[in-house]
This record gives structure tokens, C-alpha cells and sequence, in this order.
């Protein structure tokens, strides 16, 4: 009997520091659309798939872990490559030529993801695959990481093999950019209070919203347009996939006791430097 286990687990996204972002661009006709160009295979075994399902909640029901939702983006992109897996007869998370996990998501899934992780393991039944997986300490982490909330199971048949793959996700909430502002705009007054200070007095600067939005289509932080309103205000930019963290050094900037306004943009992208999205963020005071 064959049988093979490899994991990955992974932080996409955590809250960043203000710093220069290095750009790796995508060229065209990239890999990178593997995954949303997939047609599913007939080899598919969807009744294993769902198994796999129930055995991972089962499992994380006694561990005291909340339930999996099977996502249909995550689903396609394990099926894709399982597929690939059982056509080379391989395991492995990443093929030359593949895009990497975060890449394969993105291409599948319209979720905004700050974290991933993948199983990947060959064996005769889902029941097998899942019991060696439980007894291997970090493919068990990730089957009952109490953080991954989304998850999409492939498993391609090959015979009498069952290649299998695992993607798992901790997918955050969607807002609107008036949400994430207003969102950003309330840590902001809260780091105030919470110093003693007066609250300061909210604008709306169209320049600033499109500097922010000149950042994430350069990706990269320190644009021109973001040099340029340096000049004249206490300006800071980052990237961020929860809006109700604010980065120590817009912290640091916030408590100035001298500040009276403020100005708050967002800009919500897909980019080279992250696939699966994030918040590009800039705050303005005076």
C-alpha cells in the first residue's frame, strides 16, 4: 500500500508596519490561472471529499475546534491540483510552473483569506487518508486549527489511489470602503480617548484617497503621490487585513497632541505581493 503525507501551513497576512513593499510582478500568460481555468475532472471523487468533510468536523468537534464550511473557490482549487497530482503520480504542494498556494486560492476564491494552510496525502480510502493525517502532529495542526473557519477538499482517484488535497483557510468579512474607514477612523478615536486626548476632527481628502489607490496599483508604499502629501502633513501608510488594527507607528502618530484633523483612505486590492487581497490603508493629520 502507498501512502504519503506532506503539509504546508502558512500566515498570508498578518497587520503590517509601514515599510517598502518589494514587487515581484506576474508576467502575462502566468500559471496563475491554473485554478480558475480548471474543468473538473470525471475522476473526482466527491463522495470521498465529503467524507473527508465529516471525519476533519467530527475530529474538531472532541477537540472543541467550530465546524469547516466547505467553500466552492477552495474546493475547485484542491481539485485542481489534486488532479495534477495524479496525473504526474506525485505529492507535492507546488509543480514548476504551478502557482503557489496563496496564488491558487486568490485564482479560485473571491474570499479575503489572512491565513491558508494545505494537507496533501495519497492513500486507498478517505477514512485511511484522514486517520494517517490525524496521526501526523502538523497535518493534525491544521485539521484542527480553531482559526481556519473555510476549507475545500480534492480528491482524485487513480486506480485503485486516492490523491487528496486539503486547502484550509481562515476567511475574514467582507466591507465596503465607507465600513473599513469608518472602521479605521473609530480605533483612531479610541487610541485617543484611551490617552486623554481630544478627539480630532474627521475630513474627506480626495488627494489622499487617490494616492491610496496609486499604492495598490503600483504595489508598493511609497509612491510619488504618497511623497508628495508627506511634504505638507503627517502621513502614514500600510497594509492591513484587519481595519481595527492600527500598526504601532500610526499609534505612536495618533497620540500627537498637537494633531486637530485627520483624514482617513482605503483602498481594497489584489496585487503580486498579495494575491488573496489586502487593505492598503493611508491616514492623514494636521
Amino acid at each position: 500500500m502507498l501512502r504519503a503525507l506532506i503539509t504546508v501551513a502558512l500566515v498570508l497576512f498578518t497587520g503590517a508596519e509601514p515599510a517598502q513593499v518589494k514587487v515581484e510582478r506576474t508576467a502575462a500568460g502566468s500559471p496563475d490561472r491554473v485554478a480558475s481555468d480548471y474543468q473538473p475532472s470525471a475522476n473526482y471523487d466527491s463522495e470521498a471529499e465529503q467524507q473527508l468533510l465529516d471525519y476533519a468536523n467530527q475530529a474538531r468537534a472532541k477537540a472543541g475546534a467550530p465546524p469547516l464550511h466547505l467553500d466552492e473557490g477552495l474546493t475547485a482549487a484542491a481539485r485542481a491540483h489534486a488532479d495534477v497530482m495524479a496525473r504526474k503520480k506525485q505529492l507535492t504542494h507546488q509543480f514548476a510552473g504551478e502557482p503557489s498556494l496563496p496564488r491558487r486560492l486568490a485564482a479560485a476564491s473571491a474570499l479575503h483569506f489572512d491565513r491558508a494552510g494545505e494537507n496533501v496525502a495519497l492513500d486507498m480510502t478517505a477514512e485511511q487518508a484522514h486517520e494517517r493525517l490525524m496521526h501526523s502532529p502538523p497535518h493534525r495542526e491544521n485539521l484542527l486549527d480553531p482559526s481556519y473557519n473555510v476549507v475545500g477538499f480534492g480528491v482524485m482517484r487513480s486506480g485503485g489511489l486516492l490523491f487528496v488535497v486539503e486547502d484550509f483557510g481562515h476567511s475574514l468579512p467582507s466591507y465596503s470602503v465607507d465600513q473599513t474607514q469608518d472602521t479605521i477612523a473609530s480605533s483612531v478615536l479610541r487610541v485617543r480617548r484611551a490617552a486623554g486626548l481630544p478627539e480630532l476632527t474627521r475630513h474627506t481628502d480626495s488627494t489622499l484617497q487617490s494616492a491610496v489607490c496609486s499604492m495598490a496599483h503600483e504595489d508598493r508604499l511609497q509612491t510619488r503621490a504618497m511623497r508628495d502629501l508627506a511634504q505638507h502633513y503627517s502621513v502614514i501608510s500600510y497594509t492591513n487585513m484587519h481595519p481595527e488594527v492600527l500598526p504601532e507607528a500610526a499609534t505612536r502618530l495618533v497620540n500627537d497632541r498637537h494633531l486637530r484633523t485627520m483624514a482617513v483612505s482605503t483602498c481594497y486590492a489584489r496585487t503580486p505581493t498579495y494575491p488573496t487581497g489586502v487593505y492598503w490603508v493611508g491616514l492623514l493629520f494636521y
